[in-house]
């Protein structure tokens, strides 16, 4: 509705002779300040009392005080009406005026003359309206603190301050208007870190492991000098760069993570801004200095302008009231927007934050397309029939909907009602696969867009609660309001006007538009006040088990080390001939620094440049395009999943609908044999050549002619194929609409679900389309011929509930050739359809010996089955079934039960079956068999959803979760305590079963039964959740995690699963199609669930087994060159003295070992194709064999016999404390490094030789430049060959064979399966 539509409820009372009524003005508007005070003042006997409560027409304003000045009377039409009347009651009025203003008289005189002076040209009459309305004071609503104000603010003068809202209380929304209180900006940030808290967070998480406390220990205690060993930056070096490596890390991560934000931050949307009518600053606020006016009051009128006047009555009186603004669009990026913005969206938009929708009208396109010409004769069919359609009409919605809207087939929009219909899609935010139907409030819908800045909002304070709300639009007076002296009016002005508001009148952010319309909606919470973001835990710093491990490991490995050096302190004070030259604490910390190689700071660097290779090789893997690796230090904790927690919409499935099966009672028919269906369809809807227009019902006679001579029984099927086809297509809530996409008109279906969208598409392929459908009637077309072949009158519909599990609709045949008395006298035939949940319609229809079996045939096949049926009824049964419903739907108590008795006597009897569908959710790329793989791999599987229990269960089955025969155990609707118990105490004696719990039942059982039921449910082979929340599903996870110490990934793609993605040890994100707030807040992100075998059997295997070899063996090499300077320490009297100083000690850990030790993140022990074929070698990995307490201590005893060894026979070859014995024995041990990392290598890689082969030759070409540390002269000579030849044999052959003799009693399961 238009403003020009639009009437206070006040212009009732409006004299009938003002023909200016639209341009009044309310006498509350001259003096406010009256009005407002206290009753007692009021009632004090003021005589303008009286008077204020009437409007006085702004045409009376301005003759009247033309004809006070100039005595003068013109007549002109309506212009000159009572005139001399008008003019006492205005002269009066403005006398009154100045006596209660006589402070304000110059100045509001001086305004008035600018008003309406001018000698050389005409201002517009619209701006001489809005220039009059700026000079009269304001009413007492406006007044009042926060209550709409549509005055700019002054240019000189400050904008209102504006103060921090308190989230905790609810909020008035001006719409279209600078709001007073401050709200947080609509910005997405999945940001671990701020400027100011990165170096905090870092320094806390890295020091927070032992392993670096003890180093930052050993470093800080080469400042104080009794204690330095060697070179300060021998120790501070290394910790320096193991933190830089980490600390840069983070922040690349962080940084990406931004620049991801800031792209969809930067999202463009256009919004509506609003403007004084005819140019002008935007509508603000006013500020109290604004209020108050300067100017001298001179004459109202000049006598000469009375021409002006008039030329402004016909353009006022052809144009309808001035609108309170103008309105332009502007392009906001999505960071930009505010409270209290009017978004203007269309199809496929995704909302950028919570809004209300004020308007929805279909977009032109749809309104004038082509094929809606053959339904404009649909009315002139559709009435005088047996009963009007159940529609309630209010009135205040009863106005005819502005623009497009009113054509024909344009559901999404305003129909005659004046309710705006769009749908919206919700399955981002909470899973749910059905379209959800929202509305415009009909205060909002039935406005002009120009009056949108009256409308105010209330809404609640932010919560988390998707489904509900509470809030309420109001609709502020008009500022030019009527008044009739001639008509008492005790009102004072023209009341607000409210409507409620509910769930239906909302988008949440993260949902998308799926109607073909153009909707307005306003902002009302923004950024992380939204319902998406409350939902959305905060992002947390991820570590690896493999982190944890190795800080156990290291504890073990310091504690070694000091119980060493209190040993070798000890054995000091032991000797005969003792004699202390250092306190023995002193000694303690230097044989600590000597031996801090047992725990190498070198550790950390090699893991943490391991994983930026592990990343690499994720992101560059050809056959999982697109994946991205956005927390980099866990690439290992993919090779230890237990238990995967998934969602099933985007994740599992596509979300898209496909009708598979039809089975007519005798017939059943699938794939292929569709086409038959097909050709049943095109005889039985071929209308017969005749001069008159013929449209067909399911009792016409004409229509089995066309199938020839074909046999009995075909002749039946083809009648009963007829039959269900035109049910399918009649029974629903499908909606066509016409788009245009590059220049081809296009027919689209809109429905709350997929599901009926995918049996409207079936009928439509197989020749039966819905081209129209409104509130009162359909329209079928036949493919085949192009005709029209079915009109119906919709008489009653009765929708979908979770409770019901059913829907049916009541339609009355209209034959062409029927004249309107004939439809009058109710000859159409009225038939009632039902279709529904087999549960439910097995007591409906009539007995039959095959319903059971066929459904539950399609059910194991994994489709959602649909049982459709169908019921004649006479025209005085309905009539019966009306009456008692009309009775039923008035009654104040138990309605919904009364309403449910009467369908159920009247029709709900009987109904002959027409037959079973089996609609298909369609799979994701190979679900099923990577749903398989994961299960060998020893993942235990969960599905978590906030879809309805069904949907949940038939997808579980098509995906193969659920193994075929295996029983599921349904938990629904749960209420009680000691009934949550009896389902505890079945699953304890069916732990092979599959659960299925809803979201209202696991919330009990996690109250009441938390640690019983997770640590039942652990065990059982599959979980499969419904109707979950998102604060549900990472509750689960959080619980599972700690109840199990396993590690847990989480896999989705909508908005409603990034809770349950962070809270868990890994988080996978799906590029979803309508958006990636999943994969932005995900640590890794790939495009298909298929893609994650992949990222787990292989890269995180791989990842998790380099990086356990990668550890041991640089533990390896400290813990080997601790053990040699022990035996050397022993040597020279327990002295701590380093055996290895300066460079030596530096240049073992980096130049001489780093490179071969590193190229160990290239092994692999099997090939990608055998870790597919073999997934059990995954299962291994789970209970951390590759890296535990016993591969440790095995290395450890390694480490001690090569030490020894090297160090003990290089001392007795050679002299104990000579530049010899430091020749001999650093090299064999630089030679028995290489040659140990050549025998664990598995399989070799260009990068391993090379690496290899060129640490050797670096170490021999530095020989040379070592001369300070070896003695190079006897390095040239045989005898040194010789020994370092034997003392490495002597270190390697024996580790070596019992390698060997190892893996051929006992191989591991990667040798088992290389031999197969």
């Amino acid at each position: 509705m238009s403003s020009k539509d639009y009437h206070p409820p006040d212009t009732a009372n409006a004299h009938l002779d003002d023909s200016d009524s639209d341009l009044d003005i309310d006498i509350n508007e001259l003096d406010p300040i009256s009005v407002s005070r206290p009753a007692s003042s009021r009632r004090g006997g003021n005589i303008r009392e009286d008077r204020r409560g009437a409007h006085i027409p702004l045409r009376s304003l301005r003759m009247g005080g033309l004809r006070a000045l100039s005595n003068r009377s013109r007549g002109h039409g309506d212009l000159g009406r009572d005139r001399d009347n008008d003019a006492e009651d205005l002269h009066g009025l403005l006398h009154e005026e100045e006596d209660i203003n006589q402070s304000n008289t110059k100045s509001n005189g001086r305004d008035d003359a600018r008003l309406l002076r001018g000698h050389h040209s005409r201002r517009p009459s619209t701006e001489v309206l809005r220039n009059l309305g700026s000079q009269i004071r304001l009413p007492s609503f406006l007044s009042r603190p926060n209550s709409f104000d549509p005055q700019p603010v002054a240019s000189g003068d400050p904008a209102p301050e504006e103060e921090e809202h308190d989230p905790a209380s609810s909020r008035t929304v001006a719409v279209g208007n600078v709001q007073f209180a401050r709200f947080p900006p609509n910005a997405v940030s999945n940001a671990k870190y701020t400027p100011i808290s990165f170096l905090p967070r870092t320094l806390y998480n890295e020091f927070s492991f032992f392993f670096n406390m003890y180093f930052l220990l050993v470093a800080l205690s080469q400042v104080i000098p009794a204690l330095r060993i060697g070179y300060l930056s021998t120790y501070i070096v290394p910790l320096a760069c193991v933190l830089a490596i980490t600390l840069g890390k983070e922040a690349w991560d962080d940084i990406e993570r931004r620049k991801r934000d800031a792209e969809a931050n930067s999202e463009g949307y256009t919004v509506l801004c609003f403007e004084k009518p005819g140019g002008g600053s935007r509508l603000m606020k006013r500020s109290p200095k604004s209020r108050s006016s300067k100017s001298k009051r001179s004459p109202l009128v000049e006598p000469d302008r009375l021409s002006d006047i008039q030329e402004e009555e016909e353009n006022a009186q052809g144009e309808g009231q001035l609108p309170a603004s103008e309105v332009y669009e502007v392009i906001k990026k999505s960071r930009d927007l505010k409270v209290g913005d009017v978004l203007k969206l269309g199809k496929d938009q995704r909302l950028p934050a919570d809004v209300i929708i004020l308007k929805s009208f279909a977009n032109e396109a749809a309104g004038t397309a082509r094929p809606m010409a053959r339904v404009s004769g649909m009315e002139t069919l559709l009435v005088e029939t047996v009963s009007d359609p159940p529609i309630a009409q209010s009135a205040s919605t009863t106005a005819d909907s502005p623009g497009p809207t009113a054509t024909p087939g344009n559901s999404p929009s305003a129909d005659a009602a004046g309710v705006g219909e769009t749908f919206i899609r919700t399955d981002q935010l909470d899973g749910e696969t059905d379209w959800k139907l929202r509305l415009g409030s009909p205060l909002s819908q039935a406005l002009d867009t120009r009056e949108f800045i009256r409308l105010r909002v209330v809404a609640g304070k932010p919560d988390k609660k998707v489904n509900d709300f509470v809030g309420t639009i109001e609709l502020l007076p008009k500022g030019y309001m009527s008044y009739d002296p001639h008509i008492e009016d005790t009102t004072g002005s023209e009341a607000s006007k409210s409507a409620p508001l509910t769930i239906d009148n909302t988008a949440w952010a993260n949902t998308v538009l799926a109607s073909n319309a153009t909707t307005l909606a306003v902002i009302i919470y923004t950024g992380p006040q939204t319902r998406s973001a409350l939902s959305t835990s905060v992002s947390r710093s991820k570590t690896g088990l493999l982190e944890y491990e190795i800080n156990s490991l290291t504890k073990i490995l310091c504690l070694l080390t000091l119980t060493l050096s209190v040993v070798l302190v000890i054995l000091e004070f032991g000797q005969a001939n003792y004699k202390p030259d250092l306190e023995w604490y002193v000694k303690i910390v230097r044989f600590l620094v000597l031996f801090s190689t047992i725990v190498p700071i070198s550790l950390r660097v090699n893991l943490d440049m391991g994983k930026t290779v592990y990343s690499w090789f994720i992101q560059r893997d050809a056959g999982i395009q697109g994946a991205v690796v956005r927390t980099s230090t866990i690439p290992e904790d993919l090779g230890r999943i237990e238990y995967l927690l998934s969602d099933k919409t985007g994740t599992l499935t596509q979300n898209e609908m496909d009708m598979k099966k039809i089975h007519v009672g005798t017939v059943s028919y699938a794939n292929e044999a569709m086409d038959e269906v097909a050709s049943y369809v095109r005889q039985g809807f071929s209308l017969p050549q005749s001069a008159e227009p013929q449209l067909i019902t399911p009792s016409s006679t004409f229509v089995s002619s066309t199938i020839g001579i074909a046999s009995r029984s075909r002749r039946e099927i083809g009648s009963r194929v007829r039959d269900v086809v035109l049910a399918l297509a009649l029974c629903h809530n499908v909606t066509p609409t016409i788009e245009e996409e590059n220049g081809k008109t296009i027919t689209s279906y809109q429905a709350s679900s997929p599901d009926e969208i995918a049996i409207v598409k079936w009928t439509e392929a197989v020749g039966l389309r819905l081209i129209h459908r409104d509130r009162k009637g359909m329209l079928l077309q036949s493919v085949d011929s192009g005709k029209p072949v079915v009109r119906v009158r919709i008489l009653e519909v009765f929708p979908f509930t979770s409770d019901g599990k059913r829907m049916g609709i009541i339609v009355q045949f209209l034959d062409g050739s029927q004249s309107s008395a004939a439809s009058k006298d109710g000859t159409g035939e009225i038939w009632f359809y039902q279709k529904g949940a087999d549960t439910v319609m097995t007591s409906i229809v009539a007995a039959n010996d095959w319903l059971d079996e066929e459904t539950a045939n399609m059910a194991r096949e994994g489709l959602r089955t649909l049982v459709v049926g169908r019921k004649r009824l006479s025209v005085q049964h309905y009539q019966d079934f009306r009456s008692s419903y009309q009775e039923a739907s008035v009654s104040i108590n138990n309605r919904d039960s009364s309403i449910a008795t009467v369908v159920s006597e009247y029709l709900e009897r009987d109904l002959e079956l027409l037959g079973v569908t089996g609609v298909e959710d369609k799979l994701q790329k190979d679900v099923k068999a990577s749903l398989e793989l994961l299960r060998n791999a020893g993942i235990k599987i969960w599905m978590l959803t906030g879809d309805k229990v069904e949907t949940a269960r038939c997808v579980a089955v098509s995906a193969k979760l659920v193994a075929r025969g295996q029983y599921i155990h349904t938990v629904a609707k749960l209420k009680r305590k000691d009934l949550a118990q009896d389902h505890l105490d079945l699953l304890r004696s069916k732990t092979d079963a599959c659960l299925l719990i809803d979201g209202e039942s696991l919330s009990l059982l996690l109250t009441h039964f938390r640690q019983e039921f997770i640590s039942l449910a652990v065990l059982l082979p599959a979980v499969v959740a419904c109707r979950c929340s998102p604060t549900q599903k990472a509750d689960i996870a959080r619980l599972i995690r700690e109840h199990t110490k396993k590690r847990i990934c989480c896999i989705g793609d909508g908005g409603n699963d990034v809770s349950m993605i962070q809270a868990a040890d890994v988080g996978v994100g799906i590029v979803g199609k309508e958006g990636r707030q999943a994969s932005l807040a995900a640590d890794f992100s790939i495009e298909q669930f298929c893609h994650l075998t992949k990222l787990l059997v292989w890269h995180g295997r791989n990842s998790y087994k380099r990086s356990a070899k990668l550890a041991q063996f640089v533990i390896h090499r400290g813990l080997i060159i601790s053990v040699a300077q022990t035996m050397y320490s022993i040597a020279i009297k327990f002295e701590p003295e380093g055996l290895y100083k300066d460079w030596l000690l530096v240049g073992y850990a980096t130049v001489y070992t780093a490179m071969p030790v590193f190229s160990l993140v290239l092994d692999k022990d099997v090939d990608e194709n055998l870790a597919n074929l073999y997934p059990e070698l995954y299962k291994e990995l789970t209970s951390g064999s590759s890296l535990s307490y016993r591969t440790f201590f095995v290395w450890v005893a390694v480490s001690i016999y090569q030490g020894s060894m090297i160090q003990g026979l290089s001392q007795i070859l050679t002299d104990v404390d000579s530049p010899k014995m430091v020749a001999v024995s650093f090299t064999v041990l630089v030679l028995n490094e290489l040659t140990m990392v050549a025998f664990e290598i598995t399989t070799w890689h260009p990068i391993m030789i090379m690496s290899l082969v060129g640490t050797l030759l670096i170490y021999l070409g530095s020989i040379p430049f070592l001369g300070g540390y070896f003695d190079l002269s006897f390095m040239m000579t045989v005898g040194f060959i010789w020994r370092v030849a034997a003392i490495g044999a002597i270190s390697l052959i024996p580790p070596y064979a019992v390698k060997l003799i190892r893996r051929a009693v006992k191989p591991p399961s990667y040798r088992k399966v290389q031999g197969i």
